[in-house]
This record gives C-alpha cells, sequence and structure tokens, in this order.
C-alpha cells in the first residue's frame, strides 16, 4: 500500500488527482492559465468540487484558450451563468474573463505566462518534507508577493490563499509529506524543470 498525502485518501478523483498531476512543475502556458482559473474558482469550495466539474469548465471556457477566453461577451457569459456543469458565480466567471486578458498581456510583456509567473514564485527551499498536514502553510511570504503582482496587473482572485494552492498545484513548491511516495519523485522532477 503506497503511503499518501492524508488529503487524498477521501475519494478516488482526489486520488488520481494526487498520484498524477498535484505538484509536478508546470511549464505550459495554457495548463498554468487553467490551474489559475480553477484554484479561483475554488474559492469557498471544496477542491474536490472543482475536479468534478473539471470536464465540464474544460469545455464551457473554451479548453482554457485565454485568446478565445478574452473575448467572451455577454451572450457568453449569459451561457455560463446557464450552465448547470460548471461553478455559476458570476464574480468568478467575469474574473476569469479578465483573468484571460491580463494573461494575454503578461504572454506579451514577458514572453510567456510560464516565464512571467514561475519568476514570481522564486525558488523555495525543500527541506526532508513536512511530517503532517498541520505544518504546511495556507500563505507564505513568496504567495503574498505573487498575489500583490498579479492583483496590479489587473488579475482577480488571486489572493495569498489561492496564490498558494495555485503553487502547491503547479509544481513551484513541493506540499507532499516527506513520508508520501510522490515526495521524492515530484522533487527530482522539480531539480530538472528548474528555469
Amino acid at each position: 500500500m503506497k503511503n499518501r498525502c492524508p488529503w487524498a485518501e477521501s475519494h478516488p478523483l482526489l486520488t488520481q488527482y494526487h498520484d498524477t498531476e498535484w505538484g509536478v512543475p508546470l511549464r505550459d502556458d495554457r495548463t498554468l492559465f487553467e490551474f489559475l482559473i480553477l484554484d479561483g474558482m475554488q474559492a469557498g469550495l471544496s477542491w474536490l468540487t472543482v475536479l468534478k466539474k473539471r470536464d465540464a469548465f474544460r469545455e464551457a471556457f473554451s479548453k482554457f484558450d485565454a485568446e478565445k477566453i478574452a473575448r467572451y461577451r455577454a451572450l457568453r457569459i449569459a451561457r455560463l451563468m446557464n450552465d448547470a456543469g460548471i461553478i455559476r458565480n458570476r464574480q468568478k466567471i467575469d474574473a476569469a474573463i479578465g483573468n484571460a486578458r491580463a494573461c494575454l498581456a503578461a504572454q506579451a510583456e514577458f514572453g510567456s505566462f510560464s516565464g512571467y509567473i514561475w519568476s514570481l514564485a522564486g525558488d523555495p527551499p525543500q527541506g526532508p518534507g513536512w511530517d503532517n498536514e498541520s505544518q504546511i502553510p495556507a500563505a507564505t511570504p513568496q504567495s503574498e508577493f505573487m498575489s500583490r503582482e498579479l492583483v496590479g496587473r489587473g488579475f482577480h482572485f488571486v489572493g495569498p490563499t489561492i496564490c498558494y494552492a495555485f503553487m502547491q498545484a503547479a509544481g513551484m513548491v513541493n506540499d507532499h509529506l516527506g513520508t508520501c511516495f510522490r515526495f521524492r519523485t515530484i522533487e527530482r522532477l522539480r531539480r530538472r524543470r528548474s528555469p
């Protein structure tokens, strides 16, 4: 039996996400944008709720193509608000559209969204791994910095806690417990994919 982070044991979708995606360093602009939007959609909800709706989100939001989302107007927004497959929160939907525009602006200025967002994460040191989940922070100075920078560029639903969840998901930090079977694999991937 594999040792996993305890949060991943409560539902098969969480287990699959933990075992295959969570913490893997991402460098693809579209996937990073998807994770940022989904982490914003999670605000006030559980990650399991978002995972259950992930395929519907991909369909509703043009597979997270920022160029397409940036062009969404009233008719498309009305369609999203009527889509029972996604989280129908007007503020979050508006934020996703605005974030697409901000993402495109960052790509234009920095050459890629990946290069920009990774530059905000810094390079947090990694020790032997956490002993238990209670040690894992909800936010860090790096996520607070990322949040301020993103807000300054017109992003929304990117508070320090959302940014830290994003950093965890995108492999900018490795918050698998030291006893988790994924910890060492993720560390190797982080070293291999360093900018």
